[in-house]
């Protein structure tokens, strides 16, 4: 089975509150395109900022600018159409604040069928938007050591199912040390293990400046030898990119010695055949 199990409605620089993006017809152009490249079924999982519920999370003005729009009408959007009977989950990628973690867990409780987690901010800068970057601070191995002690803080809150681009950090091209590399990514593994999550092979990281896929080859050996699970992921905002070089994520899956990937329904995970 094939699956993609992260996408958004919309390009971050458009709304979702306003227009066609939350309509039948949009969501269907999304499944059409997974069939084209085989994906069996889909899980919309859009950013928490994207709404208002979430303006009161993060006191900056990038965030508050974006938290417009209808987190129920975007949940019931996605279960209309599953209810039509097309392959269709819903889901959110709830960005990992530490000091928001009880807000955060009320918003993962919502009725979805997959919570994704990521870490794009630490405190007030990013490691992925270039207005606010965080590499303007500090060196890149502080930077890599502060990214991953987030991501294995979120991995074992117990709020997450799937952790999204584990190593999204380098999406500019900073890689940590080679002497640090190896520590970190058995950090990451061993959190994610323990904490029972799952992590996604995203091929979001082929069309970002580091032209990798999410997790890097190493980090993707650690994680299979401590037998952390996955599902695969495209990161897609428009139907183009929907289950894109999946032959790209599937291979790397094979390589790193996988044999099963994860699907989910109400939060539940089923192991199923890797395509």
């Amino acid at each position: 089975m094939i699956v993609d199990y992260h996408m958004h409605l919309a390009p971050d620089d458009e709304s979702i509150a306003e227009g066609a993006a939350m309509t039948l017809d949009h969501i269907r152009d999304y499944v059409a395109a997974a069939i084209v490249r085989g994906v069996e079924e889909i899980a919309f999982t859009e950013h928490v900022y994207r709404f208002a519920v979430a303006a009161d999370l993060l006191e900056h003005p990038w965030w508050q600018r974006n938290a417009t729009g209808d987190l129920d009408a975007y949940r019931s959007a996605l279960v209309a159409t599953a209810d039509t009977g097309l392959p269709v989950l819903a889901g959110i990628e709830l960005d990992w604040l530490r000091d928001r973690v009880e807000p955060l867990r009320v918003i993962a409780a919502a009725g979805w069928d997959v919570v994704l987690g990521s870490v794009h901010w630490l405190g007030a800068l990013a490691v992925d938007h270039p207005d606010y970057p965080v590499w303007d601070l500090y060196p890149v191995d502080e930077v890599w050591r502060l990214y991953t002690d987030e991501v294995c803080a979120a991995a074992m809150s117990g709020i997450y199912d799937v952790m999204a681009h584990p190593d999204l950090a380098k999406v500019f091209g900073g890689r940590p040390s080679r002497a640090l590399a190896p520590s970190l990514d058995a950090q990451i593994a061993d959190a994610f293990s323990a904490a029972g999550v799952c992590a996604e092979i995203s091929t979001a990281g082929l069309r970002k400046p580091c032209a990798e896929l999410y997790p890097a080859p190493a980090l993707l050996d650690r994680l299979s030898i401590a037998g952390v699970p996955i599902t695969l992921a495209s990161d897609a905002h428009t139907p183009d990119d929907v289950g894109r070089d999946f032959d790209r994520a599937l291979q790397a899956a094979h390589t790193a010695g996988y044999r099963w990937l994860q699907r989910f329904r109400g939060r539940e995970r089923e192991a199923v055949t890797l395509g």
